[in-house]
Formats: C-alpha cells, structure tokens, sequence
C-alpha cells in the first residue's frame, strides 16, 4: 500500500473542505474576522465571569436574528455551532440553506400555530427556550414524533418580571408549569426532553447596579423548588448581551448574545 504523505493528505483535505464550504454562503474575509474577533472577545468574558464564580460549562448562543446566513458562516467556520433565531419562517429558512451539524436554539416567542412549523421545518432544532404552555409543548411532541425526528430539548419561559408584555408561565399560579413539567417527564412525551428554565429579566434588573437581578434571583428559586420537588438538576437560561455576566454570577447554565458579536440589526422589515 503506497504511504501518503502527510502535507498531501493535508492538502487534499483543504481542497475537499474548500469545495464543500463554498456550497454555503460566505461571508468577507474582513467581516468574517470582525465576527470572529467579537465572539471570542464575549466567549472569554463568558470563561473569565465563570472561572470567577466558580461556573462551570457555561454555553454562549450566538444570536443571529436579522443577520445573514453569510454571517453565521464565518463563525461556524471558526467551530461555532450554537445559534440562536426569533423568529421560525427565518430560522426554517437559514437551516436549508446552512450546515446539518449547527445546533439551533429558537428563542423568540413561539405562537401555537408556528409550533408545528417548527418542528417539522428544522431537522437540526437543538432547544426550544420558550415554551410558555402545555398545549406548544405537545403540538411541538406530536408533530415531531410524527416526523421521527431527533429529540428537542425545551426550556419553560417563566415571566419572572411579571410584565403585560412579556410572555412566560406565571410565578403567582404555577399550576400548569407543574403539568407541563409532568408531561415533559412522562410516557407520553416522545421527542421532547426538559432541559430547564429561561428568563429575560426586566429592564431595570438588567441595567441596575444592585448585588442581584431579582428577576433572576426568581427563577434561580424556582429551578431549586422543581429540582426538589421532581428529583431534577435543571438547567438555567438567563442572561444577554447587557447582564451576561450577572447571570452567570447567579447561576445561568447558557446565556444569549446577539449584538455584542454581529453588531447592530436592521429593523424587521
């Protein structure tokens, strides 16, 4: 058997990924630097912030809404693979078009009517973060089974704020937080699996000097009480370009940040 030298192997290998890449959209060399620069800039505060309070495993989702799939290219090209989308007809769209092995986080608000689109429209869903009722969890199950897709793992949005305009299960009534947990962990869910609990605290906690975000401070007691109660160790979702670093400082297991790394969005047209 003739021996192949290494920097041919090397090369070919260069040659094969090069062909392969450019099927996806690319972004400029300079831009895709600018971005590359910007999330490790965020991914060594998120290391730094979590060495310091002794955090461990703590996940930093790009979040690319409005941004070109050119944009989460360069990242991906750089071993990124957690992204983050708001809205479903776009992050069906940009999961046609880019690799398999990206691993998409939705967290935007989802409407019942869209938790079926959902999850038949992205083969590479990795976590839903906003499930805010029973009857998406099990339209997100069912449709899924239906389709023996790859198991998705939810986070229950819990309006810790308690603002009108904010959606999420509510702190003053959690009855059918417990019965989506209890679905969640049943027979009868099939494709589904609870990861943990997400936040988006209010935007006085958020931009306060206080010790603590109190919104915050409610969920991190909320994962303690079902944790408890359900034999669990959830994890948390809380914390985004502007108090990053307070959640983690109060436990969050993955924080979401957007503009810090692709810089400003256009309006939503």
């Amino acid at each position: 058997m003739r021996i192949v030298p290494q920097r041919q192997i090397a090369s070919s290998l260069y040659r094969l990924s090069k062909v392969k890449m450019s099927t996806f959209p690319q972004a400029t060399a300079e831009r895709a630097a600018e971005l590359v620069s910007a999330y490790n800039s965020i991914l060594k505060q998120v290391e730094d912030t979590s060495k310091q309070y002794g955090k461990t495993n703590v996940r930093l989702v790009a979040v690319s809404k409005f941004k070109p799939s050119s944009d989460i290219m360069a990242l991906y090209n750089a071993g990124v693979r957690h992204f983050g989308e708001n809205y479903v007809q776009e992050l069906i769209a940009k999961s046609k078009e880019l690799p398999k092995d990206i691993k998409w986080h939705f967290i935007g608000g989802l409407q019942s009517g869209k938790a079926k689109d959902l999850a038949k429209g992205v083969e590479s869903l990795y976590a839903v973060e906003t499930i805010d009722a029973l009857k998406k969890c099990k339209q997100l199950d069912n449709t899924r089974a239906k389709l023996e897709g790859a198991p998705i793992t939810v986070y229950l949005q819990v309006n810790t704020s308690e603002e009108e305009q904010k959606s999420g299960y509510s702190l003053s009534n959690r009855e059918e937080l417990f019965q989506t947990v209890e679905f969640l962990l049943s027979e009868d869910c099939k494709k589904l699996k609870l990861g943990g609990l997400m936040t988006i605290g209010s935007f006085t906690e958020s931009t306060s000097e206080g010790e603590e975000n109190q919104d915050f401070t409610k969920l991190v007691n909320l994962k303690r009480d079902l944790d408890e109660k359900y034999k669990l160790d959830l994890e948390i979702s809380m914390g985004m370009s502007n108090d990053f670093a307070q959640a983690i400082k109060q436990g969050s297991s993955s924080v979401r940040v957007g503009t810090s790394i692709f810089g400003a969005r256009p309006p939503r047209a």
